[in-house]
């Protein structure tokens, strides 16, 4: 269990406080918390409801059914929102063990909110033969889940990402120009 589930009391009460720490705006069901924190709806109810009581969260709307968002008048939403942005990380073992289950990665690179930056188009590049698609979407919805927020990223077979290098492609001068960090390159950039 990571260390900040544990002053939380459990690994789902941070996922959940995490997505709605990076969704500020965004009013979630309790459908919507348990698909994007993948816990069960069992369990996001009792983590959406101790949130409630604590008024972190509000009840937004009248419609059915109950959509909850971050409450902009808790006491300590600012300390608490520095806090977790500070310390949200997810380790580049874990990244790299996540997709390399979707085939082998060739290269694979961080860029946007994993560099702070949050203007180009995508946050992860990942190069390589024969990777699955699915499982490659499926992994990064897990990790999506553990930082509380959405992952732009775009994958390429090896041909396709030389030959758009090649032709300066806009998708990747956005990744290279800006700032990023190389997890695995056997491909020689």
């Amino acid at each position: 269990m990571e260390l900040l589930a544990k002053l939380f009391g459990s690994d789902a009460r941070l996922k959940t406080l995490r997505l709605f720490m990076f969704n500020q705006d965004s009013a979630l069901s309790l459908a919507e918390v348990a698909a994007r924190t993948k816990l069960s709806k069992d369990v996001a109810r009792r983590e959406v409801a101790v949130l409630f009581t604590a008024g972190l969260l509000r009840k937004k709307g009248t419609s059915s059914p109950v959509r909850y968002q971050v409450n902009p008048k808790f006491e300590h939403l600012a300390a608490l929102d520095m806090f977790i942005r500070e310390t949200t990380n997810v380790r580049p073992q874990s990244i790299l063990q996540s997709l390399r289950r979707a085939g082998t990665p060739r290269l694979v690179v961080l860029s946007g909110l994993f560099s702070g930056i949050h203007e180009p188009q995508i946050d992860l590049l990942i190069v390589g033969d024969a990777l699955d698609e699915r499982l490659l979407a499926s992994a990064v919805r897990t990790l999506e889940a553990e930082l509380g927020r959405e992952i732009r990223y775009a994958s390429f077979a090896t041909a396709d990402f030389r030959y758009r290098r090649g032709v300066y492609d806009r998708l990747l001068r956005d990744v290279f120009d800006y700032p990023h960090r190389i997890l695995i390159d056997k491909i020689g950039l």
